[in-house]
């Protein structure tokens, strides 16, 4: 049963072109169909929070211009809770935005903040594991970060260094945090996973609205401050002109920074229910089913002839044929269309947000 006082924090102001050209600067990865299954990222995510809070508590923080696209994916949501960043700050101001936002609402909210552009596959899993983090984040003082089975040398993670010596007496899966770390080149992600007690970073936080607030008073206060100001607007029809003012004020500075690697009552809850960030083309091949010869097709007539290790998705085409072709990307879209070795995709995406 949902709970009234729990309420979901979605980060949709992302802009890139990680997946051009399905994904572009005006509609990026979050709002676009990337796994071909009728449903964005954006509302995947939306959707495995179902039965955790209810609609009413679901907030999402996204760019001015992304506002009429969360609309119409979300059309669930009150629209007064797609809170608009007049530029892009990075994490931090983004959550703490919302958290005293949330708190002006409800000053006892318990809440979840989450990536909009991440999947997730054992969503029964998922949701066990959050309402667990919820209900001690709701007992505690605590910050919980979600912290996940590191099961390749990925340099394309942070990871959490974790205390397993001992668990939470209130939760026996979750622990203290060592020390968080950027990511790693190829041999030290080698060592990590080596090691028992090192997870990736998912970047999917839980705590109470009273827990982070005090904390960016704390550890952040010019932040804090900045939204601190604003306690007597939020929710009103000043508050959007407001923010348009003070939000540039904030520094450009990600959660991570700003807090969790300052906070001393931090925590991390290991768990393994299928994610991804899907950062790469590569990340998007591991969690899709492919062939015996190692190819991905994203689209309803595909055929592969003598190919190895690829990935297509063309699901605009009535019919798309590839031959002879090995570790290559093969994109289309809105007549645009994208044939690009796996190994070069960097380059190809540094291309598609330059032209």
């Amino acid at each position: 049963m949902a709970q009234v006082s729990n309420h979901l924090v979605i980060m949709a102001g992302g802009v890139g072109s990680r997946f051009w050209p399905m994904s572009t600067v005006d509609r990026p990865k979050q709002f676009i169909d990337i796994l071909g299954i009728g449903r964005t990222l954006l509302q995947l995510t939306y959707e495995r929070f179902k039965g955790i809070c209810p609609p009413e508590n679901v907030w999402v923080v996204t760019n001015k211009k992304y506002a009429d696209i969360v609309r119409e994916q979300l059309p669930d949501i009150p629209q007064g809770n797609i809170l608009l960043e007049p530029c892009r700050r990075n994490t931090a101001p983004c959550i703490a935005y919302v958290s005293w936002h949330i708190k002006a609402k409800d000053p006892k909210a318990n809440i979840v903040v989450t990536p909009s552009d991440h999947i997730v596959t054992d969503t029964d899993e998922f949701r066990r594991i959050i309402s667990s983090c919820l209900k001690f984040t709701a007992e505690t003082d605590a910050i919980v970060t979600l912290g996940m089975n590191a099961t390749r040398p990925e340099t394309g993670y942070g990871y959490i260094q974790a205390d397993l010596s001992t668990a939470s007496p209130r939760n026996k899966e979750i622990y203290r945090i060592d020390s968080f770390r950027e990511k790693p080149d190829l041999q030290t992600a080698k060592e990590y996973i080596s090691h028992k007690n090192y997870f990736w970073n998912a970047g999917i936080f839980i705590w109470s609205v009273s827990t982070i607030v005090n904390a960016f008073r704390i550890y952040n206060p010019a932040i804090s401050k900045i939204f601190e100001s604003m306690l007597d607007i939020y929710g009103t029809p000043e508050e959007q002109a407001m923010i348009d003012q003070k939000y540039p004020e904030c520094e450009n500075i990600s959660v991570d920074y700003a807090i969790m690697e300052k906070a001393e009552e931090i925590f991390v809850c290991p768990a393994d229910f299928g994610w991804s960030d899907l950062g790469t083309w590569t990340s998007l091949m591991i969690q899709t089913k492919h062939d015996l010869y190692g190819n991905t097709a994203i689209g309803d007539n595909i055929h592969f002839y003598d190919s190895h290790n690829c990935i297509v998705h063309t699901t605009q085409e009535k019919k798309v044929v590839v031959q002879g072709l090995d570790g290559y990307i093969v994109a289309e879209k809105d007549n645009a269309l994208l044939v690009c070795k796996l190994s070069e995709e960097q380059r190809i995406r540094q291309f598609a947000e330059e032209n």
